[in-house]
């Protein structure tokens, strides 16, 4: 791992288009600014883990899963539930 000490109002540069900047330091939080193209996520890290577990769980869906959903939102609609209106 890297450290940098940076103040209030620097930048770290990573590659050539993302740029972190110490935004502010108030006792033990430290804000930071981020620059980065559209195409790359930032994200806190446990935002970025909760995504990650959402994704395996996602992944690990079987057909029989879908099919099950499927049937139950049919027979909401058939019923009149679940409409939505």
């Amino acid at each position: 791992m890297l450290v940098l000490s940076r103040q209030k109002d620097q930048t770290i540069m990573i590659g050539d288009n993302i740029e972190i900047t110490v935004v502010d330091i108030r006792g033990d939080k430290v804000r930071l600014g981020i620059t980065a193209p559209s195409q790359i996520p930032v994200h806190r890290k446990e935002v970025y883990e909760a995504i990650q577990d959402e994704n395996r769980e996602a992944a690990n869906i079987t057909l029989e899963d879908i099919t099950d959903v499927t049937k139950r939102n049919k027979g909401q609609r058939d019923s009149g539930q679940g409409s939505g209106s």
